[in-house]
């Protein structure tokens, strides 16, 4: 598998890399980490006249831990498992990595690549919409922020414009109990069904519930309506059944080679309902 013939180019700051994606316009493609990318371009299913390397770019590659955490998109996976102070405000981030493909993939693979090209197999994406974060981006006409809930629109389609590059997550610092729920085939798989929660509690009462599930539909799915069904209750078997059910109304599986929609239906349910009582016993 070899890919057709393209232009590489590594700037070293961002009016660098904008410069080129205005210049080179639909011919031009950022890279970050590149495990999803580069298996594209080597099948020829993505042609990249030119390809712009961001590994040099300076400013892409802090962790800032506060009430706000901000994460810069050339974080890795690895950088975030090693980071103890991120570890300490937000352990839901290093539940999730640690299951991310394998340690090769985790020592090359970013953020912002992982939450930026819309892939719904994807794992930070329904981390990010679970945590609320915010997605900033840096263009022509200069910088927004986009939530991550309102971010993916379809399979590999997002709210990034062609001449944007995604620069940073952020978030409140989450609090009470998490869970980072995958099953997948085989180690360095997609999940078949994965699942974010945040809750806080107070007393023996569910005060607040946050979930989203991964590669249950052609984008990752936050589910308000699980979060209202344990919300004000105490997370009985009763309240878990009902965000399940939530939950389950909320995505559109497909059949594929993970399986047909009943099975992944299923597996959803169930990878939730771990999830749920995984981070009840954390709150």
């Amino acid at each position: 598998m070899i890919p057709a013939a393209f232009d590489y180019h590594r700037p070293t700051d961002m009016a660098g890399v904008l410069s080129l994606l205005s210049e080179h316009g639909d011919d031009a493609r950022v890279m970050a980490g590149g495990h999803s990318l580069i298996p594209l371009m080597k099948l020829r299913m993505a042609d990249v006249p030119h390809l712009i390397d961001l590994q040099d770019v300076e400013g892409l590659s802090g962790i800032d831990v506060g009430e706000t955490i901000r994460i810069g998109a050339m974080v890795t996976q690895a950088d975030i498992i090693d980071h103890t102070g991120l570890t300490a405000s937000a352990p839901i981030l290093r539940e999730a990595a640690l299951q991310i493909a394998d340690p090769q993939v985790r020592y090359m693979g970013t953020v912002g690549g992982n939450v930026a090209n819309g892939d719904p197999g994807n794992d930070m994406p329904g981390l990010m919409q679970c945590l609320d974060a915010q997605f900033t981006l840096v263009g022509p006409d200069g910088e927004r922020t986009v939530p991550a809930r309102d971010f993916y629109e379809a399979a590999y389609m997002t709210e990034r414009g062609d001449e944007e590059v995604l620069t940073s997550v952020s978030f409140a610092a989450p609090k009470g109990g998490y869970a980072y729920e995958k099953q997948k085939r085989k180690i360095g798989d997609y999940a078949t069904a994965a699942s974010a929660v945040q809750m806080t509690k107070d007393g023996g009462t569910c005060t607040s519930a946050s979930i989203a599930m991964t590669n249950l539909s052609d984008t990752p799915i936050f589910s308000e309506n699980a979060g209202a069904a344990l919300a004000g209750s105490t997370v009985d078997e009763t309240a878990i059944k009902a965000a399940v059910a939530a939950a389950l109304a909320d995505i559109d599986p497909t059949e594929d080679n993970r399986g047909p929609v009943a099975f992944k239906m299923h597996v959803a349910g169930v990878i939730l309902t771990r999830a749920i009582t995984r981070a009840w016993s954390r709150a």
